[in-house]
C-alpha cells in the first residue's frame, strides 16, 4: 500500500543532534529544552554515529548509576541502528520501522549523509490511515484483563471526516469528540 508520500516529506529536516562527546547531562537538557525523545549522535561532517533515546537514558543511565555528568553520549548511543532512505515510501518506510521495533529512524542517503530523523509520529500526521500497522505491534501488559472501551489516537474521523487530534474509538468506530458525544447521547 504505497501512500505517495516519501521520507523526505515527512522527516524532520534538522534533528536535534549532539557530538559523540557531549555528556549524558547535556544531551538530557537538550531533550528536555526541544520535548524530543531521541538524539542523533553525528560528526562534523553529518555523519550519522548513533542514536540516544529516553529509554537509553532509564536502562544505561539510571538503572546502572552511571554519573550522568560524565558519561559521554559515544558510551551509550546505539551504534549499530537501521537507517531508512529518504526517497522511500511512508508506508515502507513505517513497514521497516515496525520490524525494527522502533519509533524513530535515522534518514540516512546512499552517500551515508545524514539528512533527517523520521518519528512514528511524523509518519501518523501526514498518512494517519498507517496507525493500524503501529498498533498491530504494541503491546500492553495485562491487555486481556482490561476493559478496552474508549482509545484516542490522532486521524481522520470516520463519521465527519474531519482531521482531529484526539480520535475516540468506540465499538470499532474512530471518531472526534463532537461525534462521540452525538453518538453517545443518541445511543444510550
Amino acid at each position: 500500500m504505497l501512500t505517495g508520500y516519501k521520507v523526505c516529506d515527512a522527516m524532520t529536516r534538522k534533528p536535534i543532534s549532539v557530538t559523540p562527546n557531549a555528556t549524558i547531562q547535556e544531551c538530557a537538557k537538550l531533550m528536555k529544552e526541544n520535548d524530543v525523545g531521541s538524539l542523533v549522535i553525528r560528526d562534523n561532517n553529518d555523519k550519522l554515529k548513533g542514536l540516544i533515546t529516553e529509554q537509553m537514558l532509564v536502562h544505561k543511565i539510571i538503572v546502572e548509576n552511571r554519573d550522568f555528568k560524565k558519561t559521554k553520549a559515544s558510551e551509550i548511543m546505539e551504534e549499530d541502528m537501521k537507517t531508512i532512505e529518504p526517497n522511500m515510501d511512508i508506508y515502507e518506510a513505517m513497514v521497516k520501522m515496525r520490524d525494527m521495533n522502533t519509533r524513530q529512524a535515522p534518514v540516512v542517503t546512499k552517500e551515508g549523509k545524514l539528512v533527517g530523523l523520521l518519528t512514528i509520529k511524523d509518519i501518523l500526521k501526514i498518512e494517519p490511515s498507517l496507525f493500524e500497522l503501529i498498533a498491530e505491534t504494541m503491546q500492553i501488559r495485562e491487555e486481556e484483563n482490561k476493559p478496552i472501551i474508549k482509545h484516542e489516537s490522532e486521524g481522520i474521523c470516520e463519521l465527519c471526516g474531519n482531521y482531529e487530534k484526539k480520535l475516540i474509538e468506540k465499538e470499532g468506530i474512530y471518531m472526534c469528540d463532537n461525534c462521540f458525544t452525538l453518538w453517545s447521547d443518541n445511543f444510550k
